[in-house]
């Protein structure tokens, strides 16, 4: 299976999964119905179902019209507020698109109806992928707004840490710089976090992705999966795993970047009134 990267919005990544063979394709979080279906065209794929990780706007907001323009179009989610949901799924169900395999599971926290998808080809020799929504995302994991601590470190734990190593973690948004700056406040002696941040940082001024990780990898980075080491503990304070997790999470929330430094010359330009025409413009 091939897995085309799109970004959209301000940091979303939706996600077309196309099945070689067949040439036959499902999308992940299908939030922009008109880029989608630019990518399906220039694949010359046919898009035969949508899989939406939960019903928040930016992941779900182009299921209803690409139903209208995709007659026959299956969109699969499990929460009834995921807009022309189809198929309700639930938790180890599996499903098949020809040779790609798909099993949903279920991590409500940052909704009380979120969904991630594990994805495989048998005999593949390929690494299978997690479409992990915003429940997990590289080097950090998602807001708690439908659900608890206590749910978030089963999810995080029991479900997806517990899938083979090697899968690669396709998540909702471009936030990995942002995470990686935290976890580095978190553990400053991490030297795996300081690589990571500058291969991100890079990325990031390229305007390239920082989509696949791996389960392996964030193991090693992502703070909320190390809630069983030393330094997490030591920087919480706590070494219950959920506390420790809890107190991670309002940490993250009132965690704020370091204000960029304006750049001098534009300082100097501002002092001198040349911005001023430009701006008299709007």
């Amino acid at each position: 299976m091939k897995v085309k990267v799109i970004s959209v919005l301000e940091d979303n990544y939706m996600y077309l999964v196309i099945e070689e063979s067949t040439r036959d394709a499902i999308a992940v979080d299908a939030a922009v119905p008109k880029r989608l279906l630019e990518i399906v065209r220039k694949e010359k794929v046919v898009l035969r179902a949508i899989l939406t990780t939960h019903h928040h706007w930016d992941h779900a907001r182009g299921n209803e019209e690409l139903a209208r323009l995709c007659p026959g179009l299956r969109v699969y989610g499990a929460d009834e507020r995921i807009g022309a949901l189809t198929h309700r799924v639930t938790h180890g169900q599996e499903l098949t698109f020809g040779a790609i395999r798909v099993r949903c599971l279920f991590t409500p926290c940052h909704t009380s109806g979120h969904m991630c998808y594990f994805m495989w080809e048998d005999g593949s020799p390929d690494a299978p992928a997690l479409f992990s929504g915003d429940t997990l995302f590289v080097g950090g994991c998602g807001k708690f707004f439908e659900g608890t601590a206590e749910q978030m470190y089963t999810n995080l734990t029991q479900i997806l840490g517990a899938l083979p190593k090697e899968t690669k973690v396709f998540c909702g948004h471009e936030c990995t710089v942002r995470n990686l700056k935290f976890a580095l406040k978190v553990e400053p002696e991490n030297e795996i976090v300081k690589k990571k941040l500058a291969w991100a940082k890079q990325r990031d001024d390229e305007d390239l992705p920082t989509v696949p990780s791996t389960l392996q990898e964030e193991f090693l980075y992502n703070p909320f999966l190390r809630v069983t080491e030393e330094p997490l503990q030591k920087f919480t304070g706590k070494t219950d795993p959920v506390e420790v997790l809890r107190t991670l999470r309002t940490e993250k929330d009132n965690f704020k970047k370091p204000k960029e430094r304006p750049h001098p010359q534009a300082v100097l330009a501002f002092d001198w009134g040349l911005f001023g025409p430009l701006l008299e413009k709007k």
